[in-house]
């Protein structure tokens, strides 16, 4: 599977709105059809459980991709074919993430940049501490 351009915006928007984390990630994309029609459920869904909440604006995550795209990453989405197998096979894997191919190997990508709560700006930061070794050993 590859998703366009705007489905991986929709991903991204959808992971980084308020409560949404991998579990309820994958139970709202099911549920819905898409990460497009999930986002437009969810401040539906927090407003009949009492609640308000706060979906990420459009704007803030394409700025966020420009970013990624600017150091030279990408990001992979769950189901798509360069994702990890060994990030499929956990429990509750991201379902968006960023990474740098600065290594290939037989094994795929490496170098994670960015998770559910972690930013570029910090995965930056943790990759310039992680030896390249652990990080290969990771993957």
């Amino acid at each position: 599977m590859q998703l366009s351009d705007a489905q991986r915006l929709d991903w991204l928007r959808l992971i980084r709105s308020e409560n949404v984390g991998p579990r309820t990630f994958r139970t709202l994309v099911n549920r819905y059809g898409g990460a497009g029609p999930a986002l437009e459920a969810l401040p539906h869904l927090a407003k009949q459980g009492g609640r308000t909440i706060r979906v990420v604006v459009r704007e803030d995550c394409e700025r966020e991709m420009e970013a990624i795209q600017k150091f030279g990453a990408r990001l992979l989405c769950l189901g798509e074919d360069d994702y990890p197998k060994s990030l499929r096979a956990i429990d509750a894997p991201p379902p968006v993430f960023s990474c740098w191919e600065m290594f290939r190997s037989s094994r795929g990508l490496l170098s994670p940049l960015s998770a559910r709560a972690m930013r570029l700006p910090q995965g930056l930061r943790l990759l310039s501490v992680l030896p390249r070794s652990l990080v290969r050993r990771m993957w």
